[in-house]
């Protein structure tokens, strides 16, 4: 078996490779650079784990970054589970073909109890008096502590947030060169987030984007340097591209002013009550499944959604076949943006109704994928006196509401989730070859199979 590891740069396209990094142009200009085709949705869990078991979502169940769980009538986002993976993963194939093979997952999604020798994902703690505090999780469990004590606590706060920046990504790279150094796993997966930041937040604009594509060029260099000494082949990509956008498209609030959506009033702030709405969206970037209690009502809310500005297309239950999302867990429709828009998750129609989550970072309880998330409310006096004041009373143990996040959705300025009309914008592979070849367009399930035969080289 020949020691191989997967980079994956998120939102990594053909379209910012160039002045910004020149590492990565001389790396891949050596090798075979392909564009994949995106999955629908593209976003972070479908494709990767449509990569990482050779299936569609319509097979491996995992139609975007969370879903409407119907048994539980909850929305839920980012769960960790791998056992909601419904098909076998690359690291079992392999296992199979040879007992002696390990694996390891640094920071790849739905990485909590899969059968990896090595996995490292994040995983805050939540202690009862309200606290969100940095942490991680491990397999085996020891991996943790040994990591936090060699590399300091996960910089949590910079994986995601207003503060998100490169120190996450650095943080993965040397984890993974660390557990490579103590274990010498055969596969290693490694998620660098770092563009996944600016991208969103400014879209194509290499005035704000360069510094960020610099940082992750020279990031891309110490661990490709590291890792080709190890003597392993590398297998760079990214899930999907980012593009611009400029619209943001409320779809549930659409769905509310047509009497689709019931609201709980809790101390006198407004939240879904998605198992007694007739219909409502799960908004995840420029896609939006949107569920129905009420199935008679299924022509109407497509009537409706279809002519929302911003909506290039909404696939039933034909569509979703087409683009192999046919399974249970998707909507009853599937909405699909079109390339200056995306979708909110926002659904009360008076921003002092809005719930207390909707001003913090809270990827867990919001009913949808919310991107101003990384952004600041501009609008907020003495902001850095109110983060300090904060920051204190959790410092010192108590109760405290980081509710900074503005809720005006025109921040955004780039998105993703539908399938671009370029391969300038669609993912990125980067594999062994003759010098600047390039290949046709690779599908997403046949990632799996160049991993596989990659790593089963002699």
């Amino acid at each position: 078996m020949k020691k191989t590891v997967v980079l994956n740069i998120v939102a990594l396209s053909a379209r910012v490779l160039g002045e910004h990094t020149p590492f990565l142009n001389e790396w891949i200009g050596k090798r075979k650079q392909s564009a994949i085709k995106p999955v629908l949705p593209a976003v972070t869990c479908s494709s990767q784990s449509v990569y990482l078991t050779g299936r569609w979502p319509e097979e491996n169940g995992i139609v975007g970054n969370g879903w409407y769980f119907k048994d539980e009538c909850e929305i839920k986002f980012w769960r960790q589970s791998n056992h909601l993976v419904q098909a076998p993963k690359i690291w079992d194939a392999l296992k199979t073909a040879d007992p002696n093979f390990t694996c390891a997952n640094m920071f790849w999604w739905y990485n909590m109890y899969s059968s990896v020798d090595y996995a490292v994902t994040p995983r805050p703690l939540y202690p009862s008096d309200g606290r969100k505090l940095p942490d991680i999780h491990s397999q085996p469990m020891d991996l943790r502590d040994r990591l936090q004590n060699e590399l300091g606590q996960f910089p949590l706060f910079s994986f995601w947030g207003p503060n998100a920046n490169i120190a996450s990504s650095k943080w993965i790279a040397e984890a993974s060169m660390k557990v490579d150094e103590w274990h010498d796993p055969t596969l290693t997966f490694i998620y660098l987030p770092h563009l996944d930041y600016g991208l969103q937040k400014f879209g194509i604009d290499f005035d704000h984007i360069g510094k960020e594509l610099e940082e992750i060029d020279a990031l891309c260099q110490r661990l490709i340097n590291y890792y080709e000494d190890q003597g392993a082949e590398i297998i760079l990509l990214s899930e999907y591209a980012i593009t611009s956008v400029n619209q943001p498209v409320h779809i549930n609030r659409a769905l509310r002013k047509a009497g689709y959506i019931q609201v709980k009033n809790e101390l006198g702030l407004e939240t879904l009550d998605a198992g007694t709405s007739k219909a409502f969206a799960v908004s995840d970037h420029q896609i939006a499944h949107v569920y129905l209690n009420d199935p008679a009502e299924k022509e109407a809310v497509k009537k409706l959604v279809e002519g929302l500005p911003g909506v290039e297309k909404v696939l039933d239950n034909e569509g979703k076949q087409a683009y192999h999302l046919n399974h249970d867990r998707a909507g009853d429709l599937v909405a699909v943006a079109d390339k200056d828009s995306w979708f909110t998750y926002y659904y009360w129609l008076d921003d002092q109704k809005a719930p207390d989550y909707a001003r913090t970072v809270d990827i867990h309880r919001k009913p949808g994928y919310d991107p101003v998330e990384m952004f600041a409310n501009p609008e907020i006096r003495f902001l850095k006196a109110k983060l300090g004041w904060t920051l204190l009373k959790k410092k010192l143990g108590f109760r405290y509401l980081m509710d900074v996040i503005p809720l005006d959705a025109s921040l955004v300025k780039g998105s993703h989730g539908r399938i671009s009309e370029s391969e300038l914008d669609w993912p990125v592979l980067v594999t062994s070859g003759k010098s600047g070849e390039r290949l046709e367009e690779v599908d997403p399930t046949a990632v799996f199979s160049m991993i596989y035969d990659q790593v089963m080289e002699k």
